[in-house]
């Protein structure tokens, strides 16, 4: 079973940084889309970034200019740098991939980790 590991959640006061790191199995790091998904308590998963297999990027507004997707395709790792972060970007956030970059856009990816939690307050 393929199995994506996020790591690098935690607490951080707002205007904070924090890098999300993604680890992910060699074939789909190199030759897939992938993306981070967040959810807040009480609201439907979002999408909130995505770098596709030609590594092209697109953001949801919200993130626009704070936080940035990249993906090492020599690791098999993927991250999200978080700057300038808001209350409103609490959440647990999810690794996503999948060989279609569709998938990845609209969040029917065949593969998920379990999540990393992110705490933005005072």
């Amino acid at each position: 079973q393929v199995r994506l590991v996020e790591s690098g959640g935690g607490l951080v006061q707002p205007g904070g940084s924090l890098r999300l790191s993604c680890a992910a199995p060699g074939v789909i790091a190199t030759t897939g889309a992938m993306g981070w998904y967040r959810q807040a308590p009480e609201k439907q998963r979002e999408l909130v970034a995505a770098i596709s297999s030609a590594g092209s990027t697109n953001y949801a507004d919200s993130v626009k200019g704070r936080f940035t997707i990249s993906r090492d395709n020599s690791k098999n790792m993927m991250y999200l740098q978080m700057n300038s972060l808001k209350s409103e970007d609490t959440g647990v956030y999810y690794c996503t991939a999948d060989p279609n970059d569709g998938a990845v856009r609209i969040g029917t990816s065949d593969y998920w980790g379990q999540g990393t939690r992110v705490t933005v307050s005072s």
